[in-house]
């Protein structure tokens, strides 16, 4: 999210051209422009592919083009038929693309005997599952299939098999129809080559920032993730600190500040008294626009918060992204007792296989020669990193599928502003994972084995999570869906939604 996006300029297919596919009516389509009782809300709709498919007229949709800089409203019309999309370079070789268009005919119109003696059967009985799955509208198997021919470079049929997902996917239907709305963006973007100017786009496309902080706070409210992150490394915390008179707390990503108030609280009604407590916020800009300004706002809430339970407390702002870090920002001062916090931001640092400066590790090594009491550890559960494309998009699939279940669970479709929180909290995680590579894609989860290995080679051991704080989780829970479920394994406690790992959290020293 932090990272300077830019977008590669691509090569037109000179052998055809393409029509830009216009999105399906308001049931089908995947970013629609959402209304409300105030207007509407602006929303993503990328350049669609399609060969040889009717375009649709809509009300309005928003185009992408590499030469624009914003997004920009198109009036309502259908495109002709010459109309070019620049597209990704396929191939310049006619025989090569009659070949491919006799192999889409032969799919729908039923194979021929010579294409049978040529073809493998591996192949086959992939292009019949293809056609065993369209009809039945399993959408989840349309959606693998149309990943697998974007990873071969199959232009043709990723492109027809995005014209078949345009009917099945929805942003107000089922969990995984809604998924799948955003996934298919990630997929368009991805055969454009212009997931990172999309991405970049999503990103000054962002509601005002009080509405985009409600959605965020509807979502803490109705899934238990971020309380589970909060509450976990609030106990770590408080365990290590029971004995200190002098605590230093550092946040390299406060957002609000909000899982600090609970911990105060904590401190308040500790036995002899409250310690004295400092703690330096490290900012994200993310966060700055949903608060609609600097770390002053939250430094204010908290110390009016620490005044009101009469704690000692002080606060110290850092406005710079993680990876413009150093030790000179965190304001160490002797005879404290450090507590660093890394909570779901820790996989937005870039690591040895995007960049030879590896902030991923560079801050954990600097946080070791800090000497903390301890340092806690929030991230989903997750593997995103160093996979594949094809693998990848199957982990996002198969993570967020599992996501977008428990948020049904808990925010009916009735709710009016569901779409909204999905949209502007997951869709753009969704987009950047699928569409993006190198710099451009910052979405970088790794499983807590992965994480484990980082801290041990930068020199920290396990901390044990207090057996109270486990037993405070699983109270939690009960008031919410049944489905959620939290396990404590290889001195970590794991968040899940059915058989499905969601959050990780654990502590170091």
């Amino acid at each position: 999210m932090h990272n300077t996006l830019c977008c590669q300029p691509v090569r037109k297919l000179e052998a055809y051209s393409l029509q830009q596919c216009q999105p399906l009516n308001p049931q089908h389509s995947t970013y629609n422009n959402i209304s409300n009782e105030n207007g509407y809300y602006c929303t993503l709709e990328s350049s669609s592919l399609s060969v040889g498919y009717t375009s649709y007229n809509t009300p309005s949709t928003v185009s992408f083009s590499p030469n624009e800089s914003s997004l920009s409203q198109q009036e309502s019309h259908s495109y002709p038929a010459d109309y070019c999309f620049n597209g990704p370079y396929v191939t310049e070789d006619v025989n090569e693309l009659k070949h491919k268009l006799k192999e889409l005919e032969t799919v729908m119109l039923g194979p021929d005997i010579d294409f049978l003696e040529t073809c493998d059967n591996v192949e086959i009985d992939s292009w019949r599952q293809i056609m065993d799955a369209i009809p039945r509208g399993d959408l989840k198997q349309v959606l693998i299939a149309c990943a697998m021919a974007v990873s071969n470079n199959d232009f043709l049929m990723a492109q027809w098999l995005m014209s078949e997902l345009r009917q099945l996917v929805s942003v107000s239907g089922e969990p995984l129809q809604r998924l799948g709305a955003y996934m298919l963006e990630g997929l368009v973007a991805r055969l454009s080559s212009s997931g990172s100017y999309i991405y970049k786009s999503l990103k000054f496309q962002e509601p005002a920032s009080f509405e985009l902080l409600s959605y965020m706070h509807i979502l803490y409210e109705v899934c238990p993730y971020f309380k589970f992150g909060y509450m976990s490394a609030n106990g770590a915390i408080a365990e290590a600190m029971k004995d200190e008179n002098k605590v230093h707390i550092i946040d390299f990503q406060i957002g609000q500040g909000s899982q600090w108030v609970p911990l105060i609280q904590a401190f308040a009604a500790r036995p002899g008294g409250p310690p004295h407590i400092r703690i330096t916020g490290i900012d994200d800009f993310r966060s700055a626009y949903a608060r609609g300004g600097g770390l002053n706002i939250v430094g204010r809430r908290l110390s009016k918060f620490a005044e009101k339970f009469r704690v000692p407390f002080e606060f110290h702002g850092a406005a710079k992204s993680g990876c413009g870090v150093q030790l000179e920002n965190l304001g160490i001062q002797s005879g404290e007792a450090l507590a660093v916090n890394f909570a779901f931001m820790l996989h937005h640092m870039p690591d040895e296989s995007v960049s030879t400066e590896n902030h991923r590790d560079r801050l954990l090594r600097m946080v070791k020669s800090l000497n903390p009491k301890v340092v806690t550890l929030v991230e989903q559960e997750c593997n995103t990193n160093t996979a594949a494309f094809y693998p990848r998009f199957l982990e996002v699939l198969d993570y967020y599928t599992a996501m977008f279940e428990s948020i049904d669970v808990t925010l009916g479709r009735e709710h009016k502003e569901r779409i909204n929180v999905e949209q502007h909290c997951l869709a753009r995680d969704v987009v950047n994972i699928i569409a993006c590579e190198e710099r451009e894609r910052v979405e970088r989860h790794e499983p807590l084995r992965k994480w484990r290995s980082r801290f041990e080679m930068a020199g920290f051991s396990p901390c044990p999570l207090s057996s109270l704080v486990n037993a405070t989780i699983k109270t939690l829970l009960k008031s919410y869906c049944y489905r959620y479920s939290v396990e404590e394994r290889d001195g970590a406690l794991f968040l899940g939604w059915l058989n499905r790992d969601l959050v990780a959290s654990c502590a170091w020293k």
